[in-house]
């Protein structure tokens, strides 16, 4: 799907904001949609490297179905060459050469496999699931019609073209926001227009009523100062509202970036200080377990609604989107498109 052919054998894939133009027998970036004699290939379509039954809390999404288990499935590929990947071994690999080698999964199978390990929906994740376009739309289709929930964990950099086919199958868009300038995103992903990204999270929420929440990896010396997070915070709550939720998430030294120190906590705190500063309701510190920033507490009454431990839930004080003390809305997804 969406792609254009050209006069001379190449083809222009139209699913990511690259639109990367590919000769005959080469690959885009992301390694995984191949030319054949003229026409663009997805050639990971139903075959995955990872599938795993998760709590919704690993994504994270903390206010979408809380405490429930989701099928989770991975291919390889990405359309980013993120420095601090932490799945770059599928996420780097090249789909082109390994596609052949994963394991096959038709989409019948989904509802069945989600039955089987008690999982309430499908997430697509591990590796980018834009660049598995074909998969993810057929497989959301059939996860509806058997009542299960879908999520896509992204990194949000795709066409408007891509994500109007997919955001009509979607229930939970989480998306990575991994900076706010072109040159945080040109040095963590060697990318320099991140726009897309945020015009994504907003259609999807606004056009399609996707569930939204964002996560923020902050990094030492790369994303971490308060202009930047300041500004991250100001675009959450003007283009996605207050009420969405935001993960600023510990960084830990790995791949090329393992130069760098881990994230201290006190920049996490100061993140979820400057998010609420500017209005926002929900700000979570991430890969800190057992930090009191992971809990979710009513804006108004301040009671605790949820208490986590890392992916663990211990209490939960809802009704369903509703604080079950004050009644106070707390945007809390529990239904399906």
């Amino acid at each position: 799907m969406l792609f254009e052919r050209r006069e001379d054998g190449s083809v222009q894939c139209r699913v990511c904001p690259r639109r990367c133009v590919i000769a005959e027998g080469k690959s885009g970036v992301c390694r995984a949609r191949l030319n054949r004699e003229g026409t663009l290939y997805a050639v990971i379509y139903g075959r995955v490297c990872s599938v795993a039954a998760d709590p919704i809390e690993k994504k994270p999404l903390y206010h979408f179905f809380p405490g429930t288990t989701v099928l989770s499935l991975g291919s390889v590929g990405c359309n980013f060459t993120c420095r601090h990947c932490q799945n770059w071994q599928i996420a780097h690999a090249d789909a082109t050469a390994v596609a052949r080698d994963l394991r096959e999964l038709p989409v019948r199978n989904l509802p069945v496999l989600a039955d089987h390990n008690g999982c309430r929906g499908v997430a697509w994740t591990y590796n980018e699931p834009t660049i598995w376009l074909e998969y993810i739309l057929d497989g959301a289709q059939v996860a509806h019609e058997h009542g299960l929930y879908t999520v896509m964990v992204t990194n949000g950099y795709i066409t408007d073209e891509a994500l109007d086919v997919l955001a009509p199958h979607i229930d939970a868009y989480r998306v990575d926001v991994k900076g706010f300038s072109a040159e945080a995103y040109h040095e963590l992903c060697r990318i320099k227009d991140y726009s897309p990204v945020l015009r994504a999270a907003k259609r999807a929420k606004d056009e399609f009523g996707c569930h939204v929440e964002i996560v923020t990896n902050v990094i030492p010396t790369l994303n971490d100062d308060d202009a930047m997070l300041r500004d991250l915070a100001r675009w959450v709550v003007a283009d996605l509202g207050p009420d969405t939720p935001w993960h600023v998430t510990r960084f830990m030294p790995y791949l090329e970036l393992a130069h760098l120190p881990a994230t201290p906590i006190r920049t996490l705190e100061r993140a979820v200080e400057i998010g609420r500063d500017e209005g926002l309701r929900f700000v979570y510190v991430g890969n800190v377990p057992g930090h009191e920033g992971e809990n979710t507490v009513c804006p108004k009454c301040r009671r605790l609604l949820v208490r986590r431990t890392g992916y663990e839930i211990e209490d939960v004080a809802l009704r369903g989107t509703f604080c079950a003390m004050c009644g106070e809305n707390v945007n809390v997804r529990t239904s399906v498109k």
